[in-house]
């Protein structure tokens, strides 16, 4: 596989210390996440501990952490709520996850018992992931890339995957083709297959997501679903992160969105390529309808989770 030379995601890092962070909270009781912190290394946990405590700190470089992390857990709520339920209706025996970054649900996830997941990402951010794992107890595979479950090791000694197995596809999207990556790791083209695209679209240019759109149908047997999640434009959020990357204030300044999709544009790409979108629901609507305390800030507005399915 290609390698461009770039570093691991620092977004998949915030992301994973956003729901660390949320994880068995009040007011967020649908919610759990307890492999995010074990993911997690020492340093990375501290602003993680701050929020859990409600302990804003003093100095600048600080709280700028701390609000990021808090920031990130108000919308990885709603966000995985709405898309681990997406997973459950839609299940079949394959889930490809792109962009997986630090994504836990092959060990979380209890309804994947019955489904080989395949983790495609960067190869500079699965080395970072496969590290942080291997560190948290998980038993890596050799050059097959699968972590069988081990229901003989005692749950202490290390992450339990849930999965039938997990499969790491390294693709570096600038010179990897997808479908060749993944039927190199065993996918089944012709079998269905759910989808997920999560906290990865609005990086990506729209010739990008078009390209993996493609990519991605061109393997999509009927039964299959796509989950997707992507950024609608908002003149608010795209002013905040303007001036987080000109403050440099931002953990992931070095990542700037690349597209932003209408609802109508992102069904319209989708149904191009054979799949019907049926259920579209934007992040603060999502946050509404949970029970107890939330900020449920206005700037979740623009995120939103789209379900769409084949044939």
């Amino acid at each position: 596989m290609g390698d461009s030379g770039r570093a691991a995601s620092r977004t998949a890092v915030l992301v994973c210390q956003g729901r660390a962070a949320a994880h068995g909270r009040a007011g967020t009781e649908r919610f759990s996440d307890a492999v995010a912190a074990r993911l997690l290394h020492d340093a990375e946990r501290g602003p993680v501990d701050e929020v859990r405590a409600d302990s804003a700190p003093k100095g600048w470089q600080e709280r700028t952490r701390y609000e990021s992390v808090r920031a990130c857990a108000e919308v990885v709520v709603p966000r995985t709520i709405a898309i681990d339920d997406a997973l459950r209706t839609h299940a079949t025996g394959q889930l490809v996850i792109l962009g997986a970054g630090l994504d836990a649900r092959a060990w979380r996830l209890p309804e994947l018992a019955r489904t080989d997941v395949w983790e495609v990402d960067h190869p500079a951010s699965q080395q970072d992931k496969q590290a942080r794992l291997t560190g948290a107890g998980a038993r890596l595979g050799g050059p097959g890339d699968a972590l069988p479950p081990s229901p003989r090791q005692p749950e202490h000694s290390g992450l339990q995957v849930l999965a039938r197995s997990v499969r790491f596809t390294p693709v570096d999207f600038a010179v990897d083709d997808l479908g060749t990556a993944l039927a190199a790791h065993g996918h089944d083209a012709s079998a269905p297959t759910t989808w997920l695209w999560e906290g990865v679209v609005p990086y990506l240019t729209r010739e990008q997501v078009r390209a993996t759109v493609s990519a991605l149908a061109a393997r999509t047997a009927p039964g299959s679903a796509l989950v997707v999640n992507y950024q609608a434009p908002s003149a608010r959020a795209t002013a905040g992160r303007l001036l987080t990357r000109l403050l440099g204030s931002s953990v992931t300044s070095g990542e700037p969105w690349r597209s932003l999709w209408r609802p109508e544009q992102m069904a319209a790409l989708l149904l191009e390529h054979g799949l019907r979108v049926v259920s579209d629901d934007d992040l603060l609507s999502l946050a509404q309808a949970l029970t107890g305390p939330a900020h449920r800030r206005a700037s979740l507005r623009s995120g939103r989770v789209a379900v769409a399915e084949s044939g």
